[in-house]
């Protein structure tokens, strides 16, 4: 019998994908509707998606309108995104909020860079978990007589394979983005 690594393969891939998701929400000098995907504000007395109760648009390259569905809503709209970590003042005219993305100033862009690698190197670290849980799987399992010493050793280098493979995903990710915000 050999060692599985799919359940290790799909923790990797939702670490991609939340990885992904932050990337996306990491603001660059152009408009994207994705800064706004986390930032909740209170709606009837629970936390709500800000994108789930309003429509989100590109106006142009530099602007995002937001249009409550429920114009009650907008103020709260409003505090939310000013108490978010994106960094812009909205305009509300009283039906609509208008998030204009400044140009990126050099300071801007290496505070950006800098949460960007954080944010890599906390998907970094996710994966290495994910590995040492798996090797310690491996090595009960081995224990317990499921695996011999053999079938033991070609499990651990699966499982760094493995993470190899994930590490070098997030470092390329990580890179695009780097190179997205140094050349707006």
């Amino acid at each position: 019998m050999k060692y599985d690594t799919k359940a290790l393969e799909a923790k990797n891939e939702k670490v991609i994908a939340n990885f992904e998701g932050t990337l996306g929400s990491v603001r660059a000098a152009q408009a994207n509707a994705a800064v706004l995907s986390r930032i909740t504000f209170e709606y009837y007395g629970s936390a709500t998606l800000l994108t789930t109760m309003a429509d989100v648009r590109v106006a142009d390259a530099r602007t995002l309108t937001i249009s409550p569905y429920d114009a009650s809503t907008l103020k709260a709209m409003e505090k939310a995104i000013l108490m978010s970590d994106i960094g812009i003042t909205p305009a509300n005219d009283g039906k609509v909020i208008r998030l204009v993305f400044p140009q990126l100033t050099e300071e801007r862009r290496k505070e950006i860079r800098k949460q960007v690698l954080k944010y890599s190197e906390e998907a970094k670290v996710v994966i290495r978990n994910n590995r040492r849980d798996a090797n310690e799987d491996a090595k009960k399992q081995k224990k317990d007589g499921v695996l011999t010493e053999d079938e033991l050793k070609a499990a651990e280098k699966a499982i760094q394979d493995m993470t190899d493979k994930y590490i070098k995903r997030i470092e390329e990710m990580t890179a695009k983005k780097e190179k997205d915000i140094m050349e707006i």
